[in-house]
């Protein structure tokens, strides 16, 4: 490497583009090669191993065809010997007994092969005859090919079979007919090894010799004594006692009987041995492995053109590579030279070095720019010591604009503090730590989240997505822990700033104690409550009294005019009937102004009469749902209540277009639940969400200490949920 790192650009290019060149041009040749030779490989492989399946199946049919003729030659003449001795039970020389007995004997009396018999089953699968007399009458459908025999009664079969006392399975055949008259089906059967002697090799012969691979490839028929059964000129030639052959590769052939080697090969007449390709299989019925072979010379012959091909194409393309690497590298370096010269000239301080083009390339390009980088370079020489000047005076402005901002926050009287985008203390005032306790030392470079109370950070939540987004944060009313742990209402605004890149870099948040403020509005709620209670009583205590009595009054002067002026006396009756109506409205504006404190059952029955009175009035359903576990001690509590669910129930009449209202109050998990959901078209646009109506019914939330949600309902309109900590 540190050879390499020392030469010169044009003899590391041609040194790197050749050494490229030539690994790359080897790796694709060596892998075309090797595909090349793997696809011929594997086509002649492919051959070879359909050729001897379709051999093996070749002597196989030969075989089947010869000994399904001889088996079906013999059942026909047994069949003709039970039908003789039927016919002389039918003409009265023997009885049926008899006739079967002598029929018996006479099949059992012939034998096929070394083990073969004939035997007897009738319709059911049971054994009429056998050679093993302890068979006779069993029952042997329980056998698979026996109900195959049955069903069939009249063919050709093959099946495995192991007798009594063997270790394995052999294949075997039988060929049945029925003879009706006595349901016997004749069976001749045995195993298939037996009819060796049966298969004419002069029926395939000619067939297997006319196969040839390539050149001279060709098939050939060995028995497992090294006996050449077909081959086109070693016919009847025991291979393995002939020394002119490889006997170690036939000896292995003749024991794995299945599978592909390649040896060394000398037919008669070649010069010398050649290795060759043979594929072999296994015929067990006739101890016979049927082979095809053929010399890897011949079919990986197309293989000696392809690698002469190659050498030509790479060394002319080699050629090619180098001859043209020198001219580009020669291009390249010679500029280069000049332009570093030129650089060593321009670094002494000599800025009029200028290079000249002669061609439009990279390298024509890289002498423009050096021209234009050497027309600018005394330009900004001079205007550097300039720019060095301006910033030193930015940084001055920028030093007192600090100061006097950092004057200004620390002489705010609310608590100012700033954070970075990750929530982490940049700086707070001392008005924070005054109103808050907390010094700058011990909370700068962290996060605050600990004076947020767990009830605020819903809308803590929604202003830190503000912030984060980039917008200004509205004037929001929440909750702040002190350093001491006492809460503190607060009023929180704030607004991000960016950095000189214009990417969000943190914000700005001032937070305004308003504890005492909320402290003095909630006392005139409960003043203006109280003066409205009063007003209720009033009404209740005085007005409707006094309207009764009127209303009296009024009844007995109709009675009086009854007799002596009629018509004034229905005009008394019409002022009583309108008294009475004033009775009862002033009773519901006294329970309107004094709903919990003139209801003797509290909280429950109030809401229950509020959708009691607008079904009533409005013509809507309006629905109340209570726990009767809910008991609210409070009055005050119970009146904001009170007051929010009856704001809600008119915004849905007057606001929601709705057809059904639901009011709920339960408790769950600790907190009282005050739920009003309506139908109507929710919070669009026109919707009241922002009017004084909603505003009130959150301050009465936060008044009590409650959390009030709105959004749109499940299935259509709006809903709105207060909940607050139930009373021990």
């Amino acid at each position: 490497m540190k050879i390499f790192r020392s030469l010169q650009i044009r003899h590391k290019l041609l040194f790197s583009y050749s050494l490229v060149f030539v690994i790359a041009m080897s790796l694709g040749f060596a892998a075309l090669y090797s595909i090349v030779r793997k696809n011929i490989v594997a086509n002649i492989e492919s051959e070879l191993q359909n050729t001897t399946t379709s051999i093996l199946n070749l002597v196989k049919a030969s075989a089947t065809v010869s000994i399904k003729n001889y088996l079906r030659g013999i059942a026909e003449k047994d069949a003709e010997i039970v039908s003789f001795y039927y016919d002389q039970y039918r003409s009265g020389k023997l009885t049926e007994k008899e006739a079967k007995k002598l029929a018996s004997s006479v099949l059992l009396s012939q034998t096929i092969g070394d083990s073969g018999y004939i035997y007897c089953l009738d319709s059911s699968g049971k054994v009429v005859v056998h050679p093993r007399s302890a068979l006779l009458d069993a029952d042997v459908s329980g056998h698979d090919f026996v109900q195959e025999m049955v069903k069939r009664k009249k063919g050709y079969m093959e099946y495995d079979w192991k007798n009594p006392g063997e270790s394995e399975e052999q294949p075997k055949a039988l060929y049945m007919l029925y003879f009706a008259p006595w349901d016997w089906i004749i069976a001749v059967s045995s195993y298939r090894k037996e009819f060796k002697g049966l298969v004419r090799v002069e029926d395939f012969e000619e067939s297997v010799l006319a196969l040839h691979f390539s050149e001279t490839g060709y098939s050939f028929v060995l028995d497992s004594s090294g006996n050449a059964v077909i081959h086109p000129k070693l016919k009847g030639v025991n291979v393995l006692a002939e020394n002119l052959f490889p006997r170690r590769f036939l000896q292995e052939m003749l024991e794995r009987k299945t599978g592909q080697l390649v040896y060394a090969w000398q037919n008669p007449g070649d010069l010398e041995p050649r290795l060759k390709l043979c594929i072999f299989n296994y015929i067990p019925e006739y101890d016979w492995i049927v082979a095809s072979s053929s010399y890897e010379s011949e079919f990986l012959k197309p293989l000696t053109t392809i690698n002469k091909l190659i050498i030509t194409i790479f060394t002319v393309t080699l050629l090619m590579v180098l001859t043209l690497t020198y001219g580009i590298s020669n291009s390249i370096t010679r500029p280069l030279q000049r332009l570093r010269q030129h650089f060593e000239n321009a670094s002494s301080g000599d800025f009029s070095q200028r290079m000249i083009t002669s061609s439009m390339d990279e390298i024509g390009q890289l002498s423009q720019y050096f021209n234009r980088f050497m027309e600018q370079l005394t330009t900004y020489s001079d205007d550097l010591k300039k720019q060095i000047q301006v910033r030193r005076e930015v940084e001055n402005t920028l030093c007192e604009s600090e100061e006097r901002y950092r004057s200004i926050m620390e002489a705010a009287a609310d608590p100012i503090i700033i954070y970075d985008m990750g929530g982490r203390v940049i700086y707070f005032n001392p008005a924070f730590t005054r109103v808050f306790g907390w010094e700058l030392a011990e909370c700068q470079g962290r996060k605050m989240d600990y004076f947020v109370p767990q009830e605020s950070w819903e809308e803590t939540g929604v202003m830190i997505r503000t912030i984060l987004s980039g917008e200004t944060v509205p004037a929001t009313e929440t909750l702040r822990y002190t350093k001491n742990g006492s809460v503190l209402n607060v009023s929180v605004s704030g607004a991000v700033y960016r950095d000189s890149s214009q990417e969000l870099a943190g914000s700005v948040i001032i937070l305004r104690d308003i504890t005492e403020n909320k402290r003095l509005t909630r006392q005139l709620m409960d003043i203006g409550d109280r003066v409205r209670q009063n007003i209720g009583q009033d009404l209740h205590d005085d007005l409707c009294p006094h309207l009764i009595g009127i209303a009296g009054l009024t009844a007995v002067l109709e009675s009086n005019l009854g007799k002596d002026s009629p018509q004034n006396s229905v005009l008394a009756g019409k002022i009583e009937h309108l008294i009475e109506e004033a009775t009862g409205k002033a009773r519901d504006l006294a329970r309107g102004l004094c709903p919990v404190h003139l209801v003797s059952h509290g909280l429950q029955s109030a809401l229950r009469e509020i959708a009691a009175k607008t079904e009533q009035m409005s013509g809507l359903t309006c629905r109340f749902n209570g726990d009767d576990k809910v008991d609210i001690d409070d009055n005050t509590v119970a009146t904001h209540l009170f007051y929010i669910a009856q704001e809600a129930v008119n915004n849905a009449v007057k606001h929601a277009q709705a057809d059904l209202i639901d009011l709920s109050l339960y408790q769950k998990d600790g907190y009282i639940h005050l739920d009003i959901s309506d139908d109507g078209r929710g919070l669009g646009v026109g919707s009241p969400s922002h009017g004084i109506g909603m505003l009130i019914m959150k301050y009465r939330a936060s008044v009590i200490g409650a959390s009030m949600e709105i959004k749109a309902g499940q299935a259509a309109g709006t809903a709105i949920h207060v909940f607050l900590k139930g009373q021990k």
